[in-house]
């Protein structure tokens, strides 16, 4: 299992292209479904800074998303719509409620 938080911050006057490229890739894992993957995208008090979790549970250790076609999108031009590039940091669960197990 692989956990993952991703921060970012996109300038101001690309924060409504972000989160239509956000949007898309929810429509497309909505239609999907693949399996092995908790996802979620949260916009910070600021308005401009982005932060995605991810939980990857597939059997062959490969995250999903690689194979989503409106993830692909949102990848491109990522450079040029932040002020603050993306940073992944792996992370390890100490304790939760029902985050990564939908009930």
């Amino acid at each position: 299992m692989r956990r993952v938080i991703v921060r970012y911050t996109v300038k101001p006057d690309q924060v409504e292209s972000n989160e239509e490229l956000v949007r898309a890739v929810y429509e497309e894992l909505d239609r999907t479904a693949p399996a092995g993957l908790r996802y979620a995208t949260f916009k910070l008090e600021d308005g401009v800074s982005f932060v995605h979790v991810a939980s990857v549970e597939a059997a062959d250790g490969r995250n999903p998303l690689g194979q989503v076609d409106a993830f692909a999108r949102f990848q491109q031009g990522i450079a040029d719509r932040c002020d603050k590039p993306p940073v992944a940091t792996e992370m390890s669960e100490v304790g939760s409620y029902r985050f990564f197990r939908g009930e």
